[in-house]
């Protein structure tokens, strides 16, 4: 289940030399105070222009991180070097575009600062193009890559300047964990963020994430399970206003054969195979199941199987849709 390599960009693209076109590129660093008694560890923030970097980085500032905007990746390690002496904060560091020629140093830094010993935990925001068109539209502001303030005619630019930068940024992508903020409020991000970075970055954290086919799936997915075939609750009408975290619905869904059998076969697959991934050295594994509504069989069964988990691995719980109307 490697991702495959990404493929070279299109003709007359930016290339991947020292001095590039610029490229869309966040990245956030958490250290670890050196007098902390552990390995030095950083969460580095990646994504696509417009997929909630700003948000982001203000979650780690709530969460007690001095944040540090536009700092030039070459600088990283001897401002991690000062910030470790101080030994008093943890530090969040944001750079993108208005450093040129980031991209190119951005994944060789990556494997200098492993090599001397530092827990690099990369996290990658992404979010569908036709979101990132209408974000984009809805602030007037203009994509990094493109020309010019944006209007109906450049509507199509707007589109090629995503997929121009998700190709410049493919291989950052591959080596992170990736945040899908499509149909997420602020609130939300905000929430997950705080979650993502406070998990033990020692040992792989297993995301159980809940969803809904009919509001698409999610990009941030290692595994999808869809249970849509599964007996709904949602056509019981005592049933129907509750959810899967409810007795009443779970009690209903464990009477069900085929409920229990294919909530055994995922587990099966998931013990049989995380110890691959735990080698595989990730930080974090995403198994997204998804039902028609994401309010009862999809939530169901991932609050089961992170109950089943817990005492073997760090599991972290995400219910999209209903985190979406319960944002509190």
């Amino acid at each position: 289940m490697s991702p495959a390599p990404a493929d070279p960009a299109p003709a007359g693209a930016p290339t991947l030399t020292p001095e590039p076109a610029p490229a869309s590129v966040t990245q956030a660093a958490a250290v670890r105070p050196a007098g902390s008694g552990g390995t030095r560890e950083i969460v580095m923030v990646t994504g696509i222009s417009g997929s909630g970097k700003s948000i982001a980085l203000h979650a780690l500032e709530d969460a007690g991180f001095f944040c540090v905007d536009n700092l030039p990746p070459e600088l990283l390690p001897e401002f991690l070097r000062l910030e470790s002496e101080r030994s008093v904060r943890r530090v969040a560091v944001a750079v993108d575009v208005r450093t040129a020629g980031s991209l190119p140093r951005l994944l060789p830094l990556l494997e200098s600062l492993r090599l001397q010993g530092v827990q690099v935990r990369p996290v990658f925001l992404d979010a569908s193009t036709d979101t990132l068109v209408r974000r984009f539209s809805e602030t007037r502001r203009p994509h990094p890559l493109s020309k010019g303030p944006l209007s109906t005619d450049t509507h199509r630019a707007l589109i090629e300047a995503i997929e121009l930068e998700r190709e410049l940024l493919a291989g950052v992508r591959t080596r992170s964990t990736i945040l899908d903020t499509s149909q997420l409020r602020p609130v939300q991000l905000r929430r997950w963020m705080r979650e993502l970075v406070g998990a033990h970055a020692s040992q792989l954290s297993l995301v159980f994430e809940s969803f809904a086919f009919k509001r698409g799936v999610p990009l941030d997915a290692d595994m999808m399970f869809d249970v849509r075939v599964l007996p709904n609750p949602y056509y019981l009408r005592e049933l129907r206003p509750l959810t899967g975290r409810d007795h009443a619905v779970a009690d209903y869904l464990r009477a069900q054969p085929e409920v229990m059998e294919m909530l055994g076969q995922i587990e099966g697959f998931l013990r049989r195979w995380l110890p691959n991934f735990e080698d595989d050295q990730r930080s974090y594994l995403t198994v997204a199941i998804g039902c028609t509504g994401g309010q009862h069989r999809s939530v169901f069964m991932c609050e089961t199987l992170a109950q089943r988990f817990a005492s073997s691995v760090a599991t972290l719980l995400r219910h999209r849709e209903l985190d979406a109307s319960n944002p509190g």
